[in-house]
């Protein structure tokens, strides 16, 4: 297992080698830093804690500052686990992680926060195509209709389509293919999309 974590920049487009069109996102991926190394004997699992993206030390709180200081690397904003963790040597506690761990054709999955929509309706947030506009209805186009419960169940299944919040949580999008690597400037650009808005941040994991 191979991690990092980092923020989506954006989307743009390349050409293969055989001038093949590519819709690729771009992800700025590190320098991470090793912040904890967890094993079986002392915590019950495997792990190793990553951070990403500097801050100012007066932004942080004082157990965290002694947590860095352990460490021996500068306050990050973002922590985060990857279990079983491995880069091909052996880890060291502070050590800097960056974009070369992966390569091009490699196979990963990216984990980032959808973009918040708010509450919308059902043919927004879950495709449906409203009613009909003649027959007397003059303001039910997009309302959702009946949803079929009499006096009997006499309840609202879980899970019914309705409106309602939309966006605004974890996804993954899985099985995307690496299509070049820019090690300079800790850049991986990935085949097709990934969840998030510009500047979002991700955990990029090999599948």
């Amino acid at each position: 297992m191979v991690g990092l974590i980092g923020r989506k920049l954006g989307m743009t487009r390349i050409f293969g080698e055989d001038g093949e069109d590519i819709s690729v996102t771009v992800l700025e991926v590190g320098p991470c830093f090793v912040s904890q190394i967890k094993t079986d004997e002392k915590d019950g699992y495997s792990a190793v804690q990553l951070g990403f993206k500097e801050k100012k030390e007066f932004r942080v709180t004082k157990p965290l500052q002694g947590h860095f200081a352990k460490a021996g690397i500068k306050p990050v904003y973002f922590l985060k686990e990857f279990r079983n963790f491995d880069i091909g040597k052996e880890i060291q506690l502070g050590q800097e992680i960056k974009a070369d761990v992966f390569s091009s054709g490699d196979v990963v999955d990216v984990r980032g926060k959808t973009k918040g929509k708010g509450f919308q309706g059902v043919m927004k947030r879950h495709g449906f195509h409203g009613g009909q506009k003649t027959h007397g209805q003059s303001d039910r186009m997009r309302a959702p209709g009946s949803i079929g419960q009499s006096s009997y169940p006499s309840r609202v299944f879980k899970g019914m389509k309705m409106g309602g919040r939309t966006g605004n949580r974890r996804q993954t999008a899985q099985n995307l293919t690496v299509a070049k690597v820019l090690p300079e400037q800790n850049l991986l650009l990935v085949r097709g999309c990934v969840p998030g808005s510009v500047n979002g941040v991700i955990e990029i994991r090999k599948s």
